[in-house]
């Protein structure tokens, strides 16, 4: 690869960073114009992480092997320099984010990114963040990005002011602090024992750490092991998550569905490739804690959405079953369950997405506080309360024919995707793990395991509590006669969120090809071999360990 090709990999990371910068030099008045901007930025970003989606997909002239692109800043080789590595589970983060960037964006320009200072610039360096911590090679590296995705974050979600979004911001960004100071010290341990911070270095290293420092070593990855699982929301680790995610506002807490995932990634990512198969005394460290905590953080946020009395706590909540699920997953080990949780995050992850921003628009129609009122009436059997149709709502006016109806359908296909029922893909996503967890390979040929069974009780469990909560929130939305306000929706609205169902429309009709792609994807990350060939020179040994680092 050469010429323009092989910089494509920086585009998704240098573009938005200069779009950023830049637009902190406009006037914060010109709304239009810096719109505008972001815009075309970020539709340049989707175009570039289609192309490499396509290249990382796409195998090696005359070998089966799959492309695994490494792009080596200031052509220094590894591991002695910053390395950007694209392969199939990067490229398709990074196409998951830029999808809901894109969609977030075109929501926010109805109104929201007017009402915060700033907003497109940190909106630009988020993604910053978010594409560099998915193309990273490094531990380090990591970190910075980490720092500069959290950095845009504290502002966005802080972003439209307001007691309530005040008082979650300062829980999250306190939260987030606490682990970056973790995160360092993970690195430190890591780096003392093996004198690198490459991952594919220390995957080469991670066998041969002498017996007496492998302590240290595993300390480390614990300590990191916490730091990630703070921002994928594990309990009792993500206690934060509901109160910060559901006071922000409907586009950044549809982008925020993402944050999450950063930290699932980053699980995903070094349990296999540093504690995988091939790590010697320390394969599969960790892997039990996280089957448990994510078996909790599932039964967590299931009473969550069943005691939830407002849709976005309900969203929130459906955030905390999706990364519980997917950490629960991880800690199975199994090939062919892995398999089947890419396909479940990319499925929940966009419904989740879609559900946030359909909560803004539905939530137009109601009085304030009405979820409380319903409740309190549904306690007491009221069915019928009079109320004041001045509720002094800035956003109500003519709205689009049919308003309540295309909601109401949008409503629907999100209850249906995060509940898994057929015929949408949340119903395909689970089927393939239920599947999966009854395939694994067990020490007592023709038996299945507790773990199989456990989480798919659970998998079952928390989609019927889905189902309750989802069909109680739509009563109270849309049948209860609370008033009679009909909301305004903009096409610009409505586009996206009509726009993230669809793809998981697409997504169910195209299970196949998406299956054969998470297929591959595991079997790659199952089987790191390929990706630390092409991040080490072909000449490049890893030292023999006695006694750690000299």
């Amino acid at each position: 690869m050469s010429g323009l090709a092989h910089h494509l990999i920086i585009l998704p990371i240098v573009l938005p960073l200069a779009t950023g910068a830049f637009l902190l030099l406009l006037d914060e008045r010109r709304h239009t114009l810096k719109a505008l901007i972001s815009l075309f930025s970020v539709l340049l970003v989707v175009w570039a992480v289609v192309a490499l989606l396509l290249q990382a997909n796409t195998p090696l002239p005359q070998t089966a092997v799959p492309q695994v692109t490494v792009y080596r800043l200031g052509s220094w080789p590894a591991p002695f320099a910053i390395v950007l590595v694209l392969d199939r589970l990067s490229a398709m983060m990074l196409a998951l984010t830029a999808i809901l960037a894109l969609s977030t964006l075109i929501f926010s320009l109805a109104r929201w990114h007017r009402v915060g200072p700033h907003f497109h610039s940190l909106f630009q360096f988020l993604l910053v963040g978010l594409n560099g911590a998915f193309l990273t090679g490094d531990l380090f590296n990591l970190f910075v990005f980490f720092e500069i995705l959290l950095a845009a974050s504290y502002g966005l979600v802080l972003h439209g002011s307001g007691h309530a979004r005040v008082r979650g911001g300062l829980h999250y960004i306190a939260i987030n602090l606490a682990a970056s100071s973790l995160f360092l010290i993970g690195i430190s341990l890591v780096y003392g024992v093996t004198g690198t911070l490459n991952m594919a270095d220390i995957a080469m290293q991670a066998p041969a750490i002498a017996p007496g420092d492998r302590v240290l070593f595993e300390a480390g990855m614990a300590i990191l092991g916490v730091a990630f699982l703070v921002k994928a929301g594990m309990w009792p680790l993500g206690f934060w998550l509901p109160g910060a995610y559901a006071p922000a506002a409907a586009p950044m807490a549809a982008f925020f569905a993402i944050m999450t995932k950063v930290g699932v990634y980053i699980i995903l990512r070094l349990s296999l490739l540093l504690l995988g198969a091939g790590a010697g005394a320390s394969a599969y460290f960790g892997d039990p804690w996280l089957v448990t905590g994510g078996i909790i953080t599932v039964l967590f946020g299931t009473i969550g959405i069943l005691a939830a009395q407002d849709l976005p706590r309900l969203a929130s909540y459906m955030v905390v079953i999706s990364s519980g699920t997917l950490l629960a997953l991880i800690g199975v080990g199994d090939t062919a369950v892995t398999a089947g949780a890419l396909f479940y995050l990319l499925s929940s992850t966009l419904a989740i997405a879609a559900f946030f921003m359909l909560i803004e628009l539905v939530a137009r129609g109601q009085a304030a506080g009405a979820d409380v009122l319903a409740v309190t009436m549904e306690a007491y059997g009221e069915t019928n309360v009079d109320e004041d149709d001045d509720d002094g709502e800035a956003v109500t006016g003519v709205s689009i024919p049919a308003t309540m109806a295309i909601l109401g359908l949008c409503f629907m296909a999100c209850a249906l995707l995060l509940a898994g029922l057929p015929p949408l893909s949340g119903f395909i996503a689970k089927f393939v793990l239920i599947k999966a967890l009854f395939q694994q390979p067990e020490v007592i040929p023709g038996t299945v395991g507790s773990t199989a069974w456990i989480l798919t009780a659970l998998l079952l469990a928390s989609g019927f509590a889905a189902v309750i909560a989802m069909v109680r929130a739509g009563i109270k939305s849309f049948w209860l006669p609370l008033d009679g306000t009909v909301p305004r929706v903009r096409v610009v609205e409505i586009v996206p969120v009509a726009g993230l169902i669809l793809l998981c429309v697409g997504l169910t009709a195209g299970a196949g090809p998406a299956m054969r792609f998470a297929d591959a994807t595991a079997q790659n990350l199952h089987f790191p071999g390929d990706y630390i060939r092409a991040v080490l020179p072909a000449d490049f040994q890893a030292p023999a360990l006695s006694g750690g680092p000299q």
